[in-house]
């Protein structure tokens, strides 16, 4: 089960159930705006839900491992990320907040406590809890007002990145002119042949939130590459949530 150490902190993603309308997924007349106005735009499409309850499908392939697995989701959005994953039997549990990420496996009886560091392993860049939350929601991974941005047009989406970019590494977001959620996000670091591509290609609206309805991660990094694709089933919010978590007695400590 050495699949589940690192794929159970990342099976994360939640996207609306079928969208009333397609509007958001037919391309949009995409006109001059100034990389001020985008980014505006981006953060004003963030999430305005607290909970999130979730099912859907996901699937890892590192190139010596492929798996698909169906993950129970629930989000109290800024404080916690709960997870169960499950192929026939209850694979784990996974508990994320801002400070640490906590799992067993009922499966393998054995468990995980520990900080972000697993994140950077997996994807080859640093990853914090709002990061890894606002990747989910279809939103950048920093914040697009803080920093000066330029823009320009490609593949039908405005593209937005610092004028000075971070010394060890370029970022990149692709901004959807039809409702400024993203299209793709990427990470660059060209000297360590490291990337990181986040995609987004469709989105859908349900009780007036638009969300991802697939996202598609591609870690690269010299000799080796991480896949995880993410579809969603259904979507509720604002439920009442259970987000309890204990690790269950006996089971061994594993370091990862």
């Amino acid at each position: 089960m050495k699949f589940v150490k690192y794929f159970v902190v990342f099976v994360i993603v939640f996207a609306s159930c079928k969208a009333k309308k397609n509007l958001m997924n037919t391309p949009a007349e995409i006109r001059e705006m100034s990389a001020r106005k985008v980014a505006r735009k981006h953060m004003a499409s963030n999430f305005d839900k607290t909970f999130v309850e979730a099912k859907l499908k996901a699937s890892f392939n590192n190139g010596k491992l492929k798996q698909r697995i169906s993950v129970s989701l629930k989000i109290k959005k800024d404080e916690v990320i709960w997870l169960k994953g499950t192929k026939f039997i209850t694979l784990f549990k996974v508990k994320i907040t801002p400070t640490s990420i906590r799992y067993y496996s009922s499966y393998a009886k054995n468990y995980f406590e520990g900080d972000f560091t697993i994140l950077k392993k997996l994807l080859g860049t640093e990853i914090n809890f709002n990061q890894l939350q606002n990747l989910l929601l279809g939103q950048s991974l920093t914040n697009v007002k803080e920093r000066k941005q330029q823009v320009f047009i490609e593949d039908k989406s405005y593209v937005l990145s610092p004028e000075r970019q971070g010394r060890l590494f370029d970022i990149f977001f692709s901004v959807n002119p039809s409702h400024f959620k993203l299209d793709k996000q990427s990470i660059v670091n060209s000297k360590k042949n490291e990337r990181l591509d986040i995609s987004y290609p469709s989105y859908g609206s349900f009780e007036g939130q638009i969300f991802p309805k697939v996202i598609e991660i591609k870690a690269i990094q010299p000799g080796a590459f991480t896949n995880i694709d993410f579809i969603l089933k259904a979507v509720q919010f604002d439920t009442d949530l259970d987000l309890s978590f204990s690790i269950p007695k006996g089971y061994k400590q594993i370091k990862l």
